[in-house]
């Protein structure tokens, strides 16, 4: 009965179908983890939430374009997405109510493995992670949610402090689960750059890289950072984010033993580092 986490799918239905198949899913013993950013740019939302709905044995976290879909969803305009024909269907409310009573982190005590989109912002522990999560799905499981998303949006507050109340906390919160790729040694994040290690601005760092992690010793999945290309280079870190949508592939980690597997992306691409620019 192995668990596997997959990345970012983004609508790249046929290659999730081509994933599981490799890897001989089984629906009744088998568990998926989905590292969020399950909708957005690929071909598939639609059928890709439905499917990710229906199955018996997941877990997922949220990721930055569910957010966006959350907000989409609840009249809040938005340019350049490829969620149409999601928002069109007769289904749409319902999977959109699922989607947003989904974590934004996932701790496993069994595997001893954790899971969000982004990452963990380096000095939070596993105690903080899980309570600082959990402040965020609060507003977003609540009846009124939909009234709180604009809030929810900006890149301020960049930094941390145990006292930020009211939505700069929940803002800095969500940005750290669903957003982050580069922080600072004090903690800062950058939100601009989405690319390969070195391109980042100076004084910044992977989160994973920054010394001291307070969850250094808990094996974190993670998506989001595409141009990673599955690799961190860091003990007990994994990316499964292997940018199926810009043509490369969809990935899974089995937990179990840490081996990967991979399918081709069937999305066809002039340039993969062409199209990340174009993010």
């Amino acid at each position: 009965m192995p668990t596997y986490a997959i990345g970012d799918i983004q609508g790249c239905f046929d290659e999730l179908q081509d994933l599981l198949g490799s890897i001989n899913f089984n629906p009744d013993q088998d568990t998926l983890w989905f590292a969020g950013d399950l909708v957005n740019r690929g071909p598939k939302s639609l059928e890709t939430l439905r499917f990710i709905r229906n199955l018996k044995n997941k877990i997922v976290v949220l990721g930055n374009h569910d957010i966006y879909l959350l907000s989409l969803a609840n009249g809040h305009p938005h340019k350049d997405h490829t969620l149409y024909d999601l928002l069109a269907a007769p289904d749409c409310g319902d999977l959109v109510n699922w989607l947003r009573k989904q974590p934004l982190f996932h701790y496993d005590a069994t595997l001893n493995f954790a899971m969000s989109h982004a990452g963990i912002f380096p000095p939070w522990s596993l105690a903080q992670a899980q309570q600082y999560a959990r402040e965020v799905e609060v507003v977003l499981q609540a009846d009124h949610y939909a009234t709180q998303l604009e809030y929810l949006y900006g890149n301020q507050p960049d930094e941390w402090d145990e006292s930020l109340s009211g939505f700069d906390r929940l803002r800095f919160i969500l940005n750290a689960f669903t957003r982050m790729r580069f922080c600072t040694l004090e903690g800062k994040l950058e939100f601009s750059c989405a690319g390969k290690i070195g391109t980042q601005p100076e004084g910044y760092l992977p989160w994973f890289a920054v010394p001291n992690r307070a969850m250094a010793d808990v094996p974190i999945v993670f998506g989001h950072w595409s141009a990673l290309e599955g690799h961190t280079n860091t003990p007990l870190v994994f990316d499964v984010d292997t940018g199926c949508v810009w043509g490369a592939s969809l990935t899974a980690l089995r937990l179990e033993d840490r081996q990967y597997f991979s399918v081709a992306s069937k999305i066809k691409t002039k340039n993969l580092t062409q199209r990340r620019k174009e993010r």
